[in-house]
């Protein structure tokens, strides 16, 4: 049976032959920004298998994860930059860095303390690397500016929040978060009441007038932040727990449409209230 080593060697051969000579045309037309949205993609498939419990197809789907890997490792070894061996030395050599409580004499009782032991050790190395690179910080760098701007939202926010909470900024209990929420939800109301009566009675998508729609905008965004943070307070990955949401919202929507096909009727032919009747069925059946 061959071993783990010899299974990646494998495969990084595999890469390897479709980017070389009388290999794949597709793989060996691709270039790091043409394959940067697969990666996004198989993340996601990834995110759905775990969230699905489907194990038998999350070892394919982490395949295509890694697969991405080593796409860029081998376009990177083309050009000269660096390999596959690089990547793996660099994931090792981190991995005892920044667990001194580990592979070192460094203390940490709880998960608390590891993470903000990480925090701390990723802004030397950064320092560290700036050092060598023969380029001094002209100002200190800011918590956040490890964060990338390039994420979900979603997920951004639960970063951002999290490495200041590392440091003491939190509230020091959820109820403020949930005083906070009442308090941005007024604020979205108050704004709301400038909006034309017009607007306000259409269902579909409320006019904002241009000079309101930013201050709504930060409005709403003030509140998705709350909620990430009463999330993270929680334990709770919002990203996954509006996926879930997502999911239930079509299995329900979608039995909705079924009872209103086998009375020979479409969606725009049922009154509100009889959809609603409906989904409130869906609801009871799911047992929730």
């Amino acid at each position: 049976m061959s071993t783990t080593g010899e299974r990646f060697e494998r495969a990084v051969a595999i890469m390897s032959r479709l980017r070389g000579p009388g290999g794949c045309p597709w793989d060996r037309e691709q270039t790091f920004d043409t394959i940067k949205r697969y990666t996004l993609e198989e993340t996601y498939e990834v995110l759905e298998a775990i969230d699905n419990r489907d194990w038998q197809e999350l070892p394919g789907e982490l395949g295509d994860l890694l697969l991405q890997v080593l796409f860029y490792a081998e376009m990177a070894k083309e050009e000269g930059r660096f390999s596959i061996d690089d990547v793996l030395e660099a994931l090792s050599n981190k991995l005892i860095s920044r667990h001194p409580h580990v592979f070192g004499d460094v203390k940490a009782h709880d998960s608390a303390q590891v993470l903000k032991n990480w925090e701390a050790l990723k802004l030397q190395e950064k320092s560290k690397m700036l050092h060598t690179a023969g380029r001094e910080q002209s100002e200190p760098q800011s918590l956040l500016s490890a964060v990338s701007s390039k994420m979900p939202a979603l997920l951004e926010a639960h970063k951002i929040s999290s490495k200041a909470a590392h440091v003491g900024f939190d509230w020091p209990a959820i109820q403020g978060l949930f005083d906070k929420l009442s308090e941005e939800t007024r604020e979205l109301q108050e704004h709301i009441q400038n909006l034309p009566s017009t607007s306000l009675r259409d269902s579909e998508k409320l006019a904002v007038p241009e000079e309101l729609k930013e201050q709504v905008e930060d409005e709403v965004g003030d509140l998705f932040f709350v909620l990430v943070n009463i999330a993270r307070y929680l334990s709770v990955d919002a990203e996954s727990a509006l996926r879930r949401t997502n999911r239930k919202f079509r299995r329900r929507f979608g039995w909705l449409e079924e009872q209103l096909r086998k009375q020979g009727r479409s969606l725009e032919q049922a009154t509100l209230d009889e959809m609603e009747a409906l989904w409130q069925q869906a609801k009871t059946l799911e047992g929730t």
